[in-house]
């Protein structure tokens, strides 16, 4: 089964210093056929005006990723955290109990765009926790976050991988599927052509009931492959 989500069908909120796009139902945008995928809730595709950013606000039970496209986030939290979160770096805070954290764009002339993503946890009332690693450039699928660290990856508390696909122009890679599991990819930049589907930036696709799904680039792009149960 292949499901495409365009990048003009998803949700859209303007409030002036954030301009976003939701793939999933999220806050005034609510679409009951988009609820998200397996554990995956939230993939909102961010942009925030120069000096703006989401003042102090809190989360419990919830595992929040953010991927920096370009700028920088100001990111200060009740963990006692105080960092910068440039482009190309992955973060994973596990709210659990309960966190605040704020997260503002620090550039006085540059609009910072990123990523936030939401998983829900297969544990809770756990002790909060913060992750930040930039990973090697590299072409093809990187693992970026799995159950249990592999490979260096950022730990996350749910039975979910995150991949991180590079591919130049006429590049490919594939990803082998185990039986019941379910791929949500997520294209960032670039056009790619995925089990026969052509997908541009902003496109997302669901992909299951296969045993492999291939990855070919039709220009430079980049994505992210969540592996769900």
């Amino acid at each position: 089964m292949i499901e495409v989500r365009r990048s003009e069908e998803r949700g859209a909120a303007d409030h002036g210093w954030l301009q976003s796009r939701h793939t999933f139902s999220f806050a005034r945008y609510y679409d009951p056929r988009h609820m998200g995928v397996s554990a995956l809730r939230v993939i909102n595709d961010d942009r925030v005006s120069a000096g703006q950013g989401f003042p102090a606000h809190s989360h419990e039970d919830m595992e929040i990723i953010s991927y920096v496209k370009k700028g920088v986030i100001a990111h200060r939290d009740s963990m006692g955290n105080v960092e910068q979160l440039p482009a190309g770096e992955f973060q994973l805070m596990s709210a659990g109990t309960g966190v605040t954290h704020s997260e503002y764009n620090p550039s006085a002339t540059e609009s910072l765009e990123f990523l936030q993503i939401w998983i829900q946890p297969n544990v809770y009332g756990i002790e909060p926790g913060y992750q930040q690693k930039r990973f090697p450039a590299r072409q093809g699928l990187q693992l970026v976050i799995s159950p249990d660290g592999r490979d260096d990856s950022l730990q996350i508390h749910q039975g979910a991988f995150l991949y991180h696909l590079r591919l130049d122009e006429d590049g490919s890679a594939s990803h082998a599927l185990d039986r019941g599991r379910t791929i949500y990819m997520h294209v960032v930049s670039g056009v790619l052509n995925v089990n026969g589907e052509r997908l541009e930036a902003g496109d997302g696709v669901r992909i299951s009931e296969t045993d492999r799904v291939e990855f070919v680039a039709l220009e430079d792009s980049e994505a992210l492959v969540f592996d769900l149960p």
